[in-house]
């Protein structure tokens, strides 16, 4: 599957929280490069990363644009996240419901039609400033 297919894949089963399809569509050794944090590694850690995420958060992405190499090995994407802050994240803001829309953007490195590298990106000041007020 070439990039931008896969990518629009990865983006529509996250929207419809089918997290069995988003999952098929990642390595087993994909590499997540957390927005403004670490690096994780591997299948099973981006399944806890999301079910905290899943946890404390519910986003709808909207406004997708999708790029990718010529040679379908690299892809990018730029998006609004629409969302609503559930349960507080440490060291984050208290949550008490708030909602957000955030401008977001994505890197990956598609390998046998499958995510095996993804670095978010998005303006952690911005979201604070929208939750924390």
């Amino acid at each position: 599957m070439p990039a931008k297919e896969t990518i629009r894949a990865y983006y529509d089963a996250f929207n419809r929280q089918d997290m069995e399809a988003f999952f098929d569509l990642l390595h087993d050794d994909v590499v997540h490069d957390i927005n403004q944090g670490g690096r994780q590694v591997g299948k099973d850690a981006f399944r806890d990363f999301m079910a905290h995420m899943n946890r404390s958060y519910r986003e709808t992405l909207t406004d997708i644009v999708i790029m990718s190499s010529d040679d379908g090995r690299r892809g990018a994407a730029e998006f609004v996240v629409n969302g609503q802050y559930l349960a507080t994240d440490e060291g984050l803001p208290e949550a008490n419901g708030q909602t957000y829309v955030l401008p977001a953007g994505a890197f990956f490195e598609i390998r046998d039609g499958k995510v095996a590298r993804i670095s978010n990106t998005y303006n952690l000041n911005d979201w604070i400033a929208q939750v924390g007020a």
